[in-house]
């Protein structure tokens, strides 16, 4: 299924105002595919309307080839595999895009993707996601999801300029943006609102990341721009050495971001899962 159709105004549970729910899935590291299925199994109780597939390789990763073709032909979902500019050269994505017709794939989320952090050059012939979505939209008939980012992207000085470069990836034929994960409500609400007077039209899907373990937290703000707010921060500074309580805090405070979300009229709930089903499934518990 196309991206707008799956997040248009008339769709089936538009007259209960609930956002549209899809799911993140990592490839598992060596062969750990049953956990992963096991996982998915968990998930798909919930009618997601697709699952996007993580890559951290080129184009060719077998991985998540192997996932994505499982998810479409097992689970009968839309799947949304991502692809980056970084490590794929327009021969890699050319012959990854035929892989995706052949395999009746509707979808794909057009990334920069994250730089070495050696510092070496790894995007060659895309600088930009804004690029990778014009060379998709040019060689395919492929939805193209692109990524938002609430606080403003870390190479960016401004928000304000975040801003002009994601117009950049919905002129070039994004058309639904999924945001980087975020805990503080007010920023996305500030940021649909920005989006809104820069005449950026394409739906705002919500990327949401239980928190599970101070590890997780501490890594995802040492690299990307996300705010905790005091409470948050005091509640995972309490539990850090607590997994369960932890946890449990994280579905808390989760549950009560996605309603604030739900009765704001957002258009979808992304879920960052890490391959935990527990907390997610949890969470949308307490929401459905």
């Amino acid at each position: 299924m196309k991206l707008k159709d799956i997040y248009s105004l008339n769709r089936e549970n538009a007259e209960k105002s609930f956002p549209v729910i899809s799911f993140e899935v990592f490839p598992p590291k060596d062969d750990g595919y049953e956990s992963l299925d096991t996982e998915l199994e968990i998930l798909n109780k919930y009618n997601p309307a697709l699952i996007s597939v993580t890559s951290t390789s080129t184009a060719t990763n077998v991985q998540q080839k192997k996932i994505v073709q499982n998810i479409h032909d097992k689970l009968k979902l839309t799947v949304m595999p991502h692809l980056t500019c970084v490590r794929n050269s327009k021969q890699d994505v050319a012959s990854y895009l035929d892989v995706l017709k052949k395999s009746d794939i509707d979808c794909v989320l057009a990334l920069r993707g994250d730089q070495p952090i050696d510092g070496t050059k790894a995007c060659t012939d895309f600088c930009y996601a804004s690029d990778l979505t014009d060379f998709i939209k040019a060689n395919s008939d492929l939805s193209v999801g692109v990524a938002g980012y609430p606080e403003g992207h870390l190479e960016c000085k401004s928000i304000l300029e975040d801003i002009n470069n994601l117009k950049k990836k919905i002129q070039a034929g994004g058309e639904v943006i999924y945001t980087q994960l975020f805990f503080d409500n007010d920023k996305f609400f500030k940021y649909c609102e920005l989006l809104s007077n820069a005449g950026v039209e394409a739906p705002v899907v919500a990327g949401i990341m239980p928190v599970v373990s101070y590890a997780q937290i501490s890594r995802m703000i040492s690299l990307a721009k996300i705010s905790v707010p005091e409470y948050l921060g005091k509640k995972i500074e309490k539990y850090k050495d607590d997994k369960i309580s932890m946890r449990d805090f994280g579905i808390e405070f989760a549950t009560r971001q996605c309603q604030a979300l739900i009765d704001f009229g957002v258009r979808g709930l992304h879920f960052y899962t890490l391959d935990k089903a527990y907390s997610t499934s949890c969470i949308l518990e307490n929401i459905l």
